[in-house]
């Protein structure tokens, strides 16, 4: 079975019909149907709430939020390995820290990382990244 890891910026295009989200909405269909599994890191969701909040207002991105819970995605709580593993990538790719927390969720699950964000390209050397 495929794992996938989504970052924050995967889904937010996919709910606010950015480039990619018909790619999006083919891995989640995939987990619908039971061919994928889909994990988020918790940090990763927060990044969600706050981007939508801060860009579509409270009642907007609280509606996301519902609609993200009945879709096929477990997310991950931050565990400290998590964690520490987020810092290293911090430390030695120089990524947003939230970020590292997709990055260590890939890694620990043995995932590829579906995403939007660039940066994400310095470290392909260690996680299977694919860009939307």
């Amino acid at each position: 079975m495929k794992r996938t890891v989504l970052d924050a910026s995967a889904l937010i295009s996919f709910y606010l019909s950015r480039p990619g989200a018909m790619k999006v909405e083919d891995v989640l269909k995939a987990a619908a149907d039971g061919g994928n599994d889909l994990f988020m890191s918790a940090v990763n969701w927060g990044e969600i709430y706050y981007a939508l909040w801060r860009d579509q207002g409270q009642e907007i991105a609280g509606k996301i939020l519902g609609q993200i819970a009945q879709l096929p995605i477990e997310i991950v709580p931050a565990s400290r390995e998590h964690a520490a593993l987020a810092a290293e990538f911090k430390a030695r790719y120089k990524l947003p820290y939230a970020d590292g927390f997709a990055a260590a969720l890939a890694q620990l699950h043995k995932a590829e990382l579906l995403t939007a964000d660039a940066d994400f390209g310095r470290i392909k050397a260690e996680v299977a990244v694919v860009f939307l």
